[in-house]
């Protein structure tokens, strides 16, 4: 994802503060993810080891 495209949709994210509980993953991070598997078609379960764990993701 592009700075510029990055740029358009942070605004409509909620904030990474979590009021409870353990610190949210980065939010660009977890869409970098989903736009990989939708363009890969890779299952969840197998995503590469740069992303870490397919759990905490």
């Amino acid at each position: 994802m592009s700075d510029a495209q990055w740029a358009r949709i942070e605004t409509l994210l909620p904030d990474r503060t979590p009021k409870r509980g353990g610190r949210w993953r980065d939010h660009r991070e977890v869409i970098d993810v989903i736009a990989f598997t939708l363009q890969t078609g890779t299952p969840w379960v197998r995503l590469p080891e740069r992303y870490g764990n397919w759990r905490g993701v």
